[in-house]
């Protein structure tokens, strides 16, 4: 498989390179193309290395009514991860390209690095770093987290992982979703509304999609609403935060701190309030682990290889899919 000439039954655009996955895709008679330039592929690019394939495993690139329109092999897009809001599902309803994509692959490794960022701005551990390599020995007076309560927005796998790992560093868990599940009992997650989540919350983590329901429900009035001096975690996706409010609060003082792994463009335009001393930014490595990719390329191959053979897809995206991860 490959995105350029097709020499086999089919073609693919690999976002993410892994070894085994390929192969796999390779065995399977397949010429594969990798993404040569370690980032999302602008549209043009996309058309260029693509305009021939059957098939795309579609990263973070963000794959519009037009892109799609120069593609005219396309009959699959397998999205290497969960979220499906960087996909025109218009246009390729009317084409009738089938979507997949890879849920729960790399919910540990999110939430790992979810707390990760957590433990960094509650221990001001990356300004104590930076301080002592420029020759300042300061003590900088952090806050424990033992006792604390995290609020979770979004109890999906992900935030359900979070809450698991909320439980150890003995917090107490709030939660906020549309569905609220049975299992999250078993980490003495509370689910409560939004409003009274982000009032009792000394740290407030996002893990919901970006949909229509989703996109600004962080603004003014509900970063008004954190307790001063709380601790803001966004690696979900941009849009769920209004920025021009997110500047003034952490400008003003209110909030603690943000640590953020996503953007709505990637690499994204420096701003203002990203060289406070209070504000991690991490660029997009939730899944970037070893293991979380090879886990989430098997699983797309697993959707190209039922495809290619007419079998049922494992993670065919459905209607319920789509409004649940777009």
């Amino acid at each position: 498989m490959s995105c350029g000439l097709v020499v086999a039954s089919c073609a693919v655009t690999f976002g993410i390179f892994n070894k085994v996955p390929v192969e796999r895709l390779e065995y399977a008679g397949c010429e594969v193309r990798l993404n040569p330039y370690g980032r999302p592929l602008t549209p043009a690019e996309i058309v260029e290395h693509a305009k021939d394939a059957d098939v795309i495993i579609l990263g973070n690139d963000r794959l519009d009514s037009a892109t799609i329109g120069k593609l005219p092999n396309l009959k699959l897009v397998v999205r290497h991860g969960a979220g499906l809001d960087n996909i025109d599902f218009s246009e390729l309803g009317k084409r009738d390209i089938t979507v997949a994509n890879t849920p729960g692959a790399n919910k540990e490794e999110t939430a790992d690095l979810t707390f990760a960022l957590i433990l960094d701005l509650a221990r001001m551990v990356t300004q104590s770093i930076n301080q002592l390599k420029g020759g300042v020995w300061n003590k900088i007076p952090g806050r424990s987290l033992y006792g604390k309560t995290i609020g979770i927005i979004g109890v999906g796998a992900i935030g359900m992982a979070v809450a698991s790992r909320a439980m150890g560093f003995g917090m107490d868990i709030l939660g906020n979703d549309i569905v609220q599940r049975d299992e999250a009992a078993r980490f003495g997650l509370l689910y409560t509304s939004l409003n009274e989540l982000l009032s009792a919350s000394d740290v407030v983590t996002i893990h919901a999609p970006l949909t229509s329901a989703t996109k600004n429900l962080i603004g003014a009035r509900e970063l008004k609403r954190m307790k001063p001096g709380a601790l803001l975690i966004n690696t979900a996706r941009a849009g769920v935060v209004r920025e021009a409010a997110l500047e003034k609060a952490l400008m003003s003082g209110h909030l603690g701190g943000y640590a953020v792994d996503v953007y709505a463009k990637e690499p994204p335009d420096p701003t203002s309030y990203m060289s406070l001393p209070n504000v991690l930014t991490t660029p997009h490595i939730g899944s970037s682990t070893m293991e979380a990719n090879l886990r989430m390329g098997d699983m797309a191959v697993d959707n190209i290889l039922a495809f290619m053979n007419g079998a049922v897809l494992p993670n065919k995206v459905t209607v319920v899919d789509r409004l649940r991860f777009s």
